[in-house]
């Protein structure tokens, strides 16, 4: 039987929410089985447990970056669907592609953990958090286009300028992908700057909050 448009299906708002609810939570929780306590015979001369720990830095400071990096795309996510009032089938494949870049977090990080000089492993988890930027990016860039899928009245300042927060990701990740081919360690230094950029609240918070308010009163 065909189906000629996503109401028709079954698949709402509500469900694409929850599918990508669902996942964030897996990827989150899978994230820190690419932990795993050292291995070591304390018997051994010299053997130390703390040393061993501090091997595991590299994998504890990826595992720190990436779950927290993937919270605040979850917000985004939220923030943007708070949007939408409609959806359509382009819409939920859109979201699919953006929750299967997101799915790929737990083995870039593992990857990075485990070569945390070597520039491949850099690239691969800077390219992924690309993805994952142009990702949220698309959904709203569909959504809001000619006011497809949200109010109308919705203010041209404000699809623009949520576009600009978006994107502002992409591009230090991208640039940390460039300065890869001179320092690795750098690269992924600059990978933990958009998170001081994205944990302040932006526009689209204001809007929400003043939108509950209002709400209330």
């Amino acid at each position: 039987m065909a189906f000629t448009g996503l109401r028709e299906a079954g698949l709402t708002k509500a469900r694409i929410e929850a599918l990508t609810d669902g996942i964030f939570a897996t990827v989150m929780t899978v994230l820190v089985l690419g932990l795993r306590p050292p291995t070591i015979d304390l018997n051994t001369p010299g053997a130390s447990l703390s040393s061993e720990l501090f091997k595991l830095a590299p994998n504890i400071l990826t595992y720190a970056l990436s779950f927290i990096t993937l919270g605040l795309y979850w917000v985004g996510h939220h923030n943007q669907f708070h949007f939408v009032r409609r959806t359509d089938r382009t819409l939920l494949w859109i979201n699919i592609v953006f929750l299967m870049s997101i799915g790929f977090v737990p083995f870039t990080t593992s990857l990075l953990g485990a070569y945390p000089g070597d520039p491949a492993a850099v690239r691969a988890y800077g390219a992924n958090l690309v993805a994952n930027g142009l990702g949220l990016y698309g959904t709203w860039w569909y959504a809001t286009s000619s006011r497809r899928l949200v109010d109308r009245d919705l203010a041209s300042s404000t699809v623009a300028l949520v576009k600009r927060r978006i994107l502002v990701g992409p591009a230090v990740f991208s640039t940390g992908i460039a300065v890869s081919f001179v320092s690795p360690l750098a690269s992924t230094i600059i990978f933990f700057l958009p998170i001081f950029y994205y944990i302040l609240p932006g526009h689209i918070d204001v809007h929400i909050r003043g939108e509950h308010g209002h709400e209330e009163k």
